[in-house]
């Protein structure tokens, strides 16, 4: 990771609210929610950069818009206003909330790849893991069978999912397969960003263990850049090079991982990082 590059991506005053706002909306939050007009800001002002090679955590409590910014970028939800652009997504000079639908679809199916923390939200669940597979990898224009059945059995292997299973549909397996499965469909196109939120949230701890492992070896085998969102300082300090801390909305603190450990600024940062002690 070197901070000179290029992003892979960049976000600016991206804004998610629900409500139509008022003038006073800025200076009359309660949390997240204006006392005035009752506009819910579920994202507020959120500005970042994930470099090449890059794990960019994302911290912060339940409600926080970790997830909202997420999804925002999978084209999940729509933001209210802001930019993000791509350096793989013409040249990063588009912002790709104003890009067609199709174009949108295009860089769901190439450029980024989403692993959800419900797996419901990721795969279909009656399919087969290789069908799960191959139903992106067929998005992304290709039709050679033999070539889609390989890729499959390529990414589930280096999930460590047993081959054997690939005709199983993830409806029978546990939920760290699960998320094994969502991580190989979400690599199926080679994307240049991984968005992972919350992906070992409701995991027994030794499961957990194994994703953050199996996360440290894809990173290393495909310098994938990483977009992590977590509650769970632990989580991202295992992984994050660098860190954002969000709170109702906002981006409150964010630094070096370590810096953010080590010498926490705000308040709520503080808290956090003494409830890891």
């Amino acid at each position: 990771m070197c901070l000179n590059e290029t992003p892979v991506l960049s976000v600016r005053q991206l804004c998610l609210r629900y409500g139509d706002g008022c003038s006073e909306c800025q200076t009359s939050l309660e949390k997240n929610r204006c006392t005035v007009c009752g506009t819910v800001w579920a994202a507020n002002d959120i500005s970042l950069d994930v470099y090449p090679g890059e794990v960019l955590g994302i911290v912060g409590e339940s409600g926080s818009g970790k997830t909202t910014l997420m999804r925002s970028l999978y084209f999940d939800f729509i933001p209210s206003s802001g930019t993000a652009v791509l350096s793989d997504y013409k040249s990063g000079r588009v912002n790709i909330w104003e890009a067609s639908a199709a174009e949108q679809r295009l860089i769901r199916n190439t450029i980024m790849g989403m692993v959800y923390q419900n797996p419901l939200l990721g795969l279909r669940m009656n399919y087969s893991s290789a069908s799960n597979i191959a139903e992106k990898i067929i998005a992304a224009g290709s039709r050679n069978a033999s070539q889609i059945d390989e890729r499959a059995r390529e990414l589930l292997q280096a999930v460590e999912m047993p081959v054997s299973r690939m005709s199983e549909p993830p409806r029978n397996f546990s939920g760290g397969m699960q998320q094994r499965v969502q991580i190989s469909k979400a690599l199926a196109n080679n994307p240049a960003l991984l968005l992972l939120d919350e992906v070992t949230t409701g995991l027994d701890l030794s499961v957990q263990a194994r994703v953050l492992d199996l996360i440290r070896k894809i990173k290393a085998r495909y310098g994938i850049s990483i977009l992590l969102v977590s509650h769970d300082l632990a989580v991202i300090r295992m992984l994050a090079d660098r860190t954002i801390v969000m709170l109702d909305g906002k981006i409150v603190e964010s630094g070096l991982t370590d810096q953010i450990l080590e010498d926490p600024q705000h308040a709520y940062t503080q808290q956090l990082v003494h409830s890891l002690i």
